[in-house]
C-alpha cells in the first residue's frame, strides 16, 4: 500500500478542488468486473454528500468466465449474468442504461449515446475493449466478434439455429489464445448436443496455440481440439468472398466466423483528452489513476499500466476492483491510495466443452472433470457474491432511479 505520489500533478486544466465541482458527482462509466467491487463498497460506506451514477449499456453484466459453459449448454443465461439494478439500488447509485460515446476530460464531461451530456467531479472508466476485426470487415453479417459480450450473447443462439437448418454448416473461430480455444471447444460441444454436424475450424496465427502458456497446457488443449474434430490452422487469415483465405493459400468456406482476435480500445477514447499509450489505451499509474487527469481512474481492458505489463484478462479486472473501489473513496476523503500489484502468474481454468477443463499455472498443468468442478465452484461463488450483495443491502438503502440514455 503506497500513498499518492507527491510528484503526480493533474493536468493544468483540471482544478485541484475537483471534488467540489459538478455537485460532488462520481460517475462510473461501464458495468465491468471492477465496478462490481465499487458498487459493493458504496453499499457499505457511501459518503452522504456523494452523488453517484453508473452508465452501462445493459442493466446486466454478462460474466465472461461462464461464456464457454453457457455456449456448451451447461448454464442458463440467468446463471451467468449479474443484475446490476439491485447492486446499484443497494449502493444508492443512479443507473443510466446507455453508452458513453465521448468525453471531454478537461471539462469533466461525458457524452452519451442519446446526445445528452453528464458532468462529473470524479470518474471511473471500466468500459472494456472491443474485438479488433479491421481485417475481417468484408465478411459482413458472417462475422461475429466475441466482444462486446452483450451482442455475442444475443447472436450465438441464432448461430446454433442456423447450424441446425444447414447440414454442411461451417464455423471458423479466429484466435489461438485462451478465448479462441475455449470458444471453439464450447461451440463444438454445444452444436453436437443439439444434433448439428457442423464443421469447426480454429485459425491460430503463426505464434501457435495458447502463446504464453506452458508446453504441457498447449499439449492438453491440442488433444482436446483434435478429439472434438476441430481442425487447427497455423496461419494468418483474411476475409474472402466465401469465408477465410489463409496466408498459405488455403480457402476455408465459412457460414459464420467468430473473431477472438486481439482487443482494441473504444474509438472515442482517442478524442477524450486523456493521456493514452501508443495503442490508444488510457495510461494509468499503480493506483489506476490517469497520468494526465487526477480525477479519472480506469480499470480492466480500457487501461494500460506504465510500470508493469498486464495481460488483458478478466482476472486483473476482478482483482483490481477492490483497489479501485478504495482509491475512489480515498480520493473523495483525501486519504491514502492503494496500489494494485498484479500477481506474477495467474491461474487459468480453460473449459474444454464437456464438463472437463484444463488448469494452467506457470509451468504446472492438469486436466479432468475435477478441474471443471473447481472452475464451476469459483464462477458460481463469484456470481453468488454479487447477487447476495444486492439482496442484502437493497432493503436498507434508498431506491435508485433508472434512466435510459
Amino acid at each position: 500500500m503506497n500513498s499518492r505520489p507527491a510528484a503526480t500533478k493533474p493536468n493544468d486544466s483540471t482544478p485541484e478542488n475537483f471534488m467540489t465541482q459538478a455537485a460532488n458527482h462520481l460517475a462510473l462509466a461501464g458495468g465491468g468486473h471492477a465496478h462490481l467491487s465499487v458498487l459493493e463498497m458504496l453499499a457499505q460506506r457511501r459518503p452522504a454528500s456523494l452523488e453517484c451514477t453508473l452508465i452501462t449499456p445493459s442493466p446486466f453484466q454478462n460474466y465472461s468466465g461462464m461464456l464457454p459453459g453457457w455456449m456448451a449448454g451447461h448454464y442458463t443465461l440467468d446463471e451467468c449474468r449479474i443484475d446490476l439494478r439491485p447492486l446499484a439500488e443497494a449502493a444508492g447509485v443512479r443507473l443510466v442504461t446507455g453508452r458513453v460515446t465521448g468525453m471531454d476530460a478537461d471539462h469533466h464531461r461525458l457524452h452519451l449515446c442519446d446526445g445528452s451530456t453528464m458532468d462529473y467531479s470524479l470518474l471511473s472508466l471500466d468500459v472494456g475493449s472491443e474485438t479488433d476485426t479491421s481485417d475481417l470487415a468484408e465478411l459482413g453479417e458472417r462475422l461475429l466478434p466475441v466482444k462486446p459480450l452483450d451482442d455475442f450473447f444475443v447472436q450465438w443462439p441464432r448461430v446454433m439455429a442456423a447450424a441446425l437448418k444447414t447440414p454442411d454448416f461451417r464455423l471458423c473461430v479466429i484466435g489461438g489464445g485462451a478465448a479462441g480455444v475455449e470458444i471453439a471447444l464450447a461451440a463444438s460441444h454445444g452444436l453436437r448436443m443439439t444434433g448439428s454436424a457442423a464443421r469447426i475450424d480454429l485459425v491460430a496465427s503463426e505464434t501457435g496455440l495458447l502463446p504464453g502458456h506452458a508446453p504441457g497446457v498447449v499439449k492438453r488443449a491440442r488433444r482436446s481440439l483434435v478429439a472434438s474434430g476441430i481442425e487447427i490452422h497455423h496461419a494468418r487469415a483474411a476475409a474472402s468472398e466465401t469465408g477465410l483465405m489463409l496466408a498459405d493459400g488455403t480457402l476455408l468456406p465459412a457460414d459464420k466466423v467468430i473473431a477472438t482476435t486481439g482487443a482494441r480500445p473504444l474509438g472515442w477514447l482517442a478524442h477524450a483528452g486523456l493521456q493514452l499509450d501508443a495503442r490508444g489505451y488510457v495510461l494509468v499509474d499503480a493506483h489506476h489513476r490517469s497520468l494526465s487527469h487526477a480525477n479519472v481512474f480506469a480499470a480492466g481492458d480500457t487501461c494500460a499500466r506504465t510500470d508493469v505489463r498486464m495481460a488483458r484478462s478478466g482476472v486483473h479486472a476482478v482483482h483490481a476492483g477492490p483497489v479501485l473501489a478504495h482509491n475512489l473513496l480515498a480520493t473523495i476523503e483525501d486519504t491514502e491510495l492503494h496500489t494494485y500489484q498484479p500477481r506474477r502468474r495467474s491461474l487459468y481454468l480453460l473449459a474444454t466443452g464437456p464438463r472437463h477443463a484444463i488448469a494452467s499455472w506457470g509451468s504446472w498443468s492438469a486436466e479432468g472433470a475435477w478441474v471443471w468442478r473447481w472452475k464451476d465452484r469459483i464462477d458460481r461463488r463469484f456470481m453468488h457474491r454479487f447477487a447476495l450483495s444486492g439482496r442484502d443491502n437493497s432493503a436498507a438503502m434508498p431506491a435508485s432511479a433508472e434512466h435510459k440514455a
